[in-house]
């Protein structure tokens, strides 16, 4: 196996708190998206609802996923400050949080 050179996927798993209407819940999706012009180690981003049938979600609705350069890149992205006060906003909307940063790794069979 070989682990992807550089690249590294930030991923958040989110339950939205009861009250935060499927409007609201679309702004701050946008506004999410809207981080990938600003910062510049900030490569993509994707997101997505559950849609699993096995029902092993925990209450999680929501997955989203940004690509960085490096490990660096995503400490740059989390200290600035486009990011510092969409995550007071965002993260003030949740019910639950789980974020993992990962390197895809390539199984070579």
């Amino acid at each position: 196996m070989e682990e992807a050179k550089g690249m590294v996927k930030h991923v958040l798993l989110a339950k939205f708190r009861d009250d935060v209407s499927p409007e609201r819940v679309e702004e701050l999706i946008k506004g999410y998206a809207s981080l990938v012009p600003v910062i510049p180690t900030m490569k993509a981003f994707h997101w997505g609802k559950d849609v699993s049938i096995e029902n092993l979600h925990q209450g999680f609705t929501h997955v989203f996923e940004s690509t960085f350069e490096s490990v660096e890149g995503i400490a740059e992205y989390i200290s600035h400050p486009a990011h510092v006060e969409y995550a007071n906003v965002f993260l003030a909307a949740l019910d639950k949080v789980i974020i993992i940063d990962y390197k895809p790794t390539i199984v070579n069979l």
